[in-house]
């Protein structure tokens, strides 16, 4: 009985072959975008579940109040690790912290600066689940010259994994490392990422190591089986008190701990204090109703082209009633050639997503992880077979199999106003849709052309950042700066603690006449930091090597610090202010800038203090203009000279907008690409619906031709009636997608208008390629002669 079933589907299929094809591809494209979706959520959702103790492994937090609100930062000083597992040891089993860092790496005649390095505890590899090729996880670590690579990395260094244990390697020219074990490539789903581990025991005679503010590493803990999560942060501010308290009072900011389950972390707010993998639960949810739009729209094509062939279908379905057949009977049939085509489409999708993973990868930003092993990709492919099939064959099922038997015999069947106007509702839904994604993806191309254009209050042209990370060029840093400011080619350089769009700490500062203390981002920088970001002085002066104290007594603020003083530019010159960590007495307010968006356009403009204070991360170097290749060749020489060993790194400062918004960007570009799957997907249906009224007004057409029409008065009538349920479709999704995009626009601070033109360009566009889908099967209809017509009435 099943393969009769089966082979009267695949006879009515390929009966009509144009219908059959166009719900296969919009059945294929619809499953092919959920697939790949499915797949991004399942890997969003995976980060951090493959480790075995996962459960029970959280993340220490800091807290402290911050603009009246508690802001929390995964770095920790080490000593943390070590009273917490003294003050709690009933409740933590062990504490691992981890260190992201950097640092040349050199064996014989080779040297690789890896950025991936931690430095970690040693029971790093036994807290954490990441597989060793090679080397015990409990004992890997314990020895403080060993030094633990990923397999990438030991193939990188000695062309086999395998060849590596065993081999020396020098750290940072001074510390000799044997290694010890291989591990298995970081997966992608995990939000630690690194190609080598050393033990953080080497640096404990490090000055850094016993401070309490020295907040440089992730403490990870394990909690004891049924120790209370809750219960245990409820006895945290104790904890605070008893070893920050002095300090805390000496600041003028409270702070605390909190925990972050493990599985948590991928999903937490990203900020500038956390280089770790960070996803966004948005852009999960944005996708994910991206798919089922997608879908939704594959599955009205497959419902209207069904129903509109319903006339074709009458008689077989009038002859199998008279012959016994039972209305469910034929319901189950017509729902199965709806699974059939389902099926066959999920076939096509897995082969299609195949093809197109490297470019879904390229688009993401990192490899989805596609194991044909495990059970949810099986249930998905499942549900969407029954679910689409249901779905999709549902209406035409019990459509078609309600027929009066006299009247489809008779050939007198006709779907009636009903039947027209539920096609047309149909039609709405689907340019709804498509029409809401044009205005999406419209607005965040436009939204990124308004960030990328806009002034940031700095010069960013022609501006290479290095960093200063590795101890020779640290060490040689004024040398550095002196040889390159003796280059023609070098306009000016800068050493500073963050250039614009890296690293701003918030610190407390003490200002006259304010009794609260003020909360301010920080710059620590040179003398020449206004000169060579080119910044707008507003009041004031620069810091000037002619003025002795400086270095000393003197700082700059921008506009936004002053207003947040009360005060005017004018005002705020000679005004003491103190930084409450790193000054011991006031210092002076010489100059006022003008605001420059030292942040992401996401965040608002914050108060800034730039004080000369010695923190130096990063070398900016501007070139002159018109001599690019030849600064940058000056700067390697200048490199070479002070850290030979070390190979150059650097980047561009007018590059930090697509590292800044990366993600951003990367939503852009998918969502045009799903924006116009959907319109072909809508055309799909729409130029099967228009070919299905052709032909039932044949005869109509080839009449009102004898009686004198044009062919342009035939097309504006066939046109006339599917373009209407378009026009409608575009006024239902503006004011939809008019609130989604507002929604999302307030993730930035500084964003576009959601301009008028913007909603008229998407229904020209939508309503252009509409008019030439149906234009193209209206032509054809009416560019056939009448005779010919009327004869085949």
């Amino acid at each position: 009985m099943f393969k009769n079933y089966v082979k009267v589907a695949w006879r009515n299929l390929t009966k009509n072959k144009v219908f059959s094809l166009i719900n296969i591809l919009g059945l294929t494209l619809g499953i092919t975008v959920c697939l790949m979706i499915f797949l991004f959520i399942l890997n969003e959702f995976s980060f951090d579940k493959f480790h075995t103790r996962r459960d029970n492994i959280y993340r220490v937090m800091r807290g402290f109040d911050s603009k009246g609100k508690n802001e929390r930062v995964p770095y920790l000083s080490p000593p943390y690790a070590t009273a917490l597992l003294n003050d709690y040891p009933s409740e933590i089993k062990s504490a691992v912290r981890v260190m992201p860092s950097n640092g040349l790496i050199s064996f014989g005649n080779e040297a690789f600066n890896e950025n991936k390095l931690y430095l970690a505890d040693a029971e790093f590899f036994s807290l954490f689940s990441f597989p060793l090729i090679k080397g015990n996880p409990a004992t890997v670590l314990k020895d403080p010259l060993s030094i633990v690579l990923s397999e990438a990395t030991a193939t990188k260094y000695f062309g086999n994994a395998e060849n590596a244990i065993g081999k020396f390697l020098t750290l940072d020219k001074s510390l000799r490392l044997t290694v010890t074990g291989i591990a298995q490539n970081v997966p992608p789903n995990s939000h630690l990422d690194f190609d080598a581990v050393v033990p953080l025991s080497n640096y404990a005679q490090f000055p850094f190591f016993s401070g309490w503010m020295n907040n440089n590493l992730f403490t990870y803990v394990l909690l004891n089986q049924g120790t209370s999560k809750a219960g245990l942060e409820k006895r945290f501010p104790q904890f605070m008190d008893k070893y920050l308290g002095s300090v805390m009072a000496q600041v003028g900011t409270r702070f605390d701990l909190a925990l972050t389950p493990l599985t948590d972390i991928y999903f937490e707010p990203a900020s500038a204090f956390d280089n770790v993998k960070h996803g966004n639960k948005n852009v999960v949810y944005i996708f994910l109703s991206i798919a089922v739009l997608i879908l939704l729209i594959g599955c009205i094509n497959f419902m209207n082209l069904s129903t509109i062939r319903a006339v074709e279908r009458s008689k077989e379905v009038g002859l199998r009633k008279v012959l016994g057949a039972l209305r469910k009977f034929l319901v189950w049939q017509f729902i199965g050639e709806s699974i059939l085509i389902t099926l066959i489409s999920c076939a096509l999708s897995v082969a299609l997503m195949l093809m197109l993973l490297p470019v879904y990868n390229e688009l993401l930003g990192y490899s989805l992880l596609v194991s044909w092993t495990t059970w949810p990709l099986y249930l998905f492919l499942l549900a969407i077979i029954i679910i689409v099939g249901f779905l999709a064959g549902s209406y035409p099922a019990f459509f078609l199999s309600a027929f009066s038997p006299i009247e489809a015999l008779k050939g007198k069947l006709r779907l009636g106003k009903g039947g027209s106007l539920f096609r047309q509702a149909l039609v709405v839904v689907q340019f709804s849709i498509t029409v809401f994604l044009i205005i999406g993806t419209i607005v965040i191309m436009n939204q990124m052309h308004y960030v990328k254009s806009k002034a940031l209050g700095y010069d960013d042209e022609q501006t290479l950042i290095i960093k200063l990370n590795n101890e020779d060029i640290f060490s040689n840093r004024n040398a550095f700066k002196n040889n390159l400011l003796n280059n023609s080619n070098i306009a000016a350089v800068s050493l500073m603690s963050g250039e614009p769009g890296g690293f701003f700490d918030v610190q407390n500062f003490e200002a006259q006449g304010k009794s609260e203390v003020m909360r301010f981002r920080t710059e620590f920088a040179d003398f020449d930091f206004v000169k060579t970001l080119g910044l707008k002085l507003t009041a004031g002066r620069d810091f000037s090597q002619q003025f002795g104290t400086d270095s000393t007594e003197a700082v700059l603020v921008n506009r936004t610090a002053v207003n947040k003083l009360g005060l005017s530019p004018q005002q705020a010159l000679g005004t003491p202010l103190r930084n409450a960590i790193r000054d011991s007495l006031p210092r002076k307010i010489v100059g006022v800038v003008e605001d420059f968006n030292f942040l992401s356009l996401k965040e608002n403009m914050d108060a800034l203090v730039i004080s000369p204070l010695q923190d130096r991360r990063v070398a900016v170097i501007k070139l002159k203009p018109g001599r690019i290749e030849d600064g940058v060749k000056a700067v390697q020489s200048a490199y070479s000279k002070v850290a030979p060993v070390y190979p150059l790194e650097y980047t561009f400062l007018d590059q930090k907008f697509e590292t800044t918004y990366r993600t951003d960007i990367r939503q852009q570009n998918i969502l045009t690409i799903f924006s116009g799957l959907a319109i072909f997907i809508a055309c799909l249906g729409l130029f099967g619906l228009a070919s299905f009224i052709a032909n039932k007004r044949t005869k109509e057409i080839g009449v009102r031709k004898v009686l004198g029409s044009s062919a342009n008065n035939i097309v504006l009538l066939l046109s006339k009636e599917l373009l209407k349920p378009v026009l409608i479709a575009t006024v239902i999704a503006i004011p939809l997608a008019y609130y989604a995009m507002f929604n999302w626009l307030q993730n930035f601070a500084y964003r576009t208008s959601l301009d008028f033109w913007v909603f008229l360009v998407a229904a020209l566009v939508t309503f252009f390629i509409a008019l030439l889908t149906v234009s193209l099967k209206a032509v054809s209809a009416a560019l056939v002669n009448p005779a010919q017509s009327l004869r085949s009435e």
